[in-house]
């Protein structure tokens, strides 16, 4: 028994020197690899290590460098999805890993300026002046953390003020087809909503629409407070995913300043779409009619970032634009994202081609936290004013042939003759501002009238 224990006890000294010759080791340094292959947009490299999320710098034969970022790996192989230029790399490259995850620059001197996702600037206005630096990814909240959303948030548009109204930390998202005016509603609620700093991020989109959409639909007043994250569709996918992020980080910062955030993304299809193109590029197999399964858990990810903040006063209030192809509103990315949201406004392709602005579909749009920031009394007249117009809507097809009879039905009778009135409250012009309690006073007058006349 001695000789046994004696041994067993050699045994376990052994171990414990080895382990304390490893951790006084001094840690290797970052070793270069080379690039082998080049599949679409995908990179190898061999010889280096380097975490998911990790950059490194591809050094071609002229010396010039393009940044990568590590997206997957199997065995000795690293993934590399190019955040820039691809043009002059050849197999052999350097692949020199930085040991470093993407952080976002950010600060007040981003006020007023457009810059890409990689957070430069692309409005000749010179460089970007920084103070801080926060996590591309962002951090994780407490969701009992966060403060309860109990305040309304004023966008400016009557019809989403009086029978949508948004609180304030709330994140909703406009859902419609291409062409249906997405983007001038949001260009509208940037220059009306009463927010302290507005975050805009156009994901994707065409750059005619990036420009037209600082110039014309923001303007020199909107911009004075607001930053504008542009990454169009030609860019490649990681740096459409990577402005995203930005323009959340970006709004994460300000918020934690103690601000109230306007966040609008143009568009999370877009978003998803960039996440699709990198799992399909690192073989992972398709699930959902060719999304991934990771596309769908990016979506959250992105979106639970906005709303209320764990610590002080700031909030971000988020509207994303869901594209909904072939007007789908059964679309994968469509149907996830409503189950992620606080609430989704659909504009309707009918209506805009009617002439309709803006065009939203009341009976397919529902704001989740109205009840918990406006008074019964105007629930109550939302909840009439919904009702009178899907009386309207399931009866219009017997209206517009003639087949129903006047007086057969006293709800449709009512819904005839308040349309005219309604129609009028749930239009507005391009540069017509409504503050919230117009929009109520207005709702409450469209009701009365119709009550002063029976």
């Amino acid at each position: 028994m001695e000789v046994f224990s004696e041994k067993r006890s050699n045994k376990w000294i052994s171990r414990l020197s080895s382990f304390k010759d490893r951790i006084q080791e001094p840690q290797p340094m970052l070793v270069e690899g080379r690039l082998t292959r080049m599949i679409g947009l995908t990179l190898e490299a061999v010889g280096c290590r380097s975490t998911i999320g990790g950059r490194c710098m591809i050094e071609t034969v002229d010396g010039v460098r393009t940044e990568a970022e590590v997206v997957g790996f199997s065995g000795e192989r690293l993934y590399l999805m190019p955040t820039g230029d691809i043009r002059g790399l050849e197999q052999d490259c350097r692949v020199i890993p930085m040991g470093l995850t993407s952080v976002a620059h950010v600060g007040f001197g981003l006020l007023g300026r457009v810059i890409d996702g990689s957070g430069k600037a692309i409005d000749g206005m010179g460089p970007v002046h920084t103070t801080d630096t926060v996590p591309l990814h962002g951090r994780p909240l407490n969701p009992l953390g966060r403060k309860p959303i109990s305040e309304h948030l004023d966008v400016g548009i009557r019809a989403i003020n009086a029978l949508l109204t948004v609180g304030r930390g709330q994140r909703l998202g406009l859902f419609a087809g291409s062409g249906v005016g997405k983007s001038v509603l949001l260009g509208m609620m940037t220059r009306y909503t009463s927010a302290d700093i507005i975050v805009v991020g156009l994901i994707g989109e065409r750059g005619r629409e990036v420009n037209e959409f600082v110039r014309k639909n923001l303007g020199k007043e909107g911009l004075a407070r607001a930053v504008v994250v542009a990454t169009p569709a030609d860019h490649p996918p990681l740096m459409r995913m990577h402005g995203a992020m930005l323009a959340t980080s970006i709004a994460e910062y300000f918020r934690d300043q103690g601000k109230n955030v306007l966040l609008l993304m143009d568009s999370l299809t877009r978003y998803a779409q960039a996440q699709r193109e990198i799992a399909l590029a690192i073989n992972e197999p398709p699930a959902t009619k060719g999304y991934p399964p990771s596309v769908f858990s990016k979506l959250p990810s992105l979106v639970e970032r906005a709303g209320n903040s764990d610590q002080g006063d700031g909030s971000i209030t988020a509207f994303y634009t869901v594209l909904t192809e072939g007007d789908d509103s059964n679309d994968p990315i469509a149907d996830a994202s409503r189950a992620i949201l606080d609430g989704h406004v659909h504009l309707s392709r009918q209506l805009a081609e009617a002439g309709h602005f803006p065009a939203i579909d009341m009976e397919a749009s529902v704001s989740r936290l109205m009840v918990e920031v406006v008074p019964e009394a105007h629930q109550d007249m939302a909840r009439e004013f919904r009702r009178i117009n899907s009386t309207y809507q399931q009866n219009i097809d017997l209206i517009n042939v003639g087949a129903y009879q006047p007086g057969s039905n006293n709800a449709v009778d009512r819904s005839i003759d308040m349309r005219e009135s309604m129609l009028e409250f749930l239009q507005q012009g391009l540069n017509e501002a409504v503050d919230f309690e117009t929009s109520k006073e207005q709702l409450f007058g469209v009701l009365q009238a119709d009550v002063n006349d029976a």
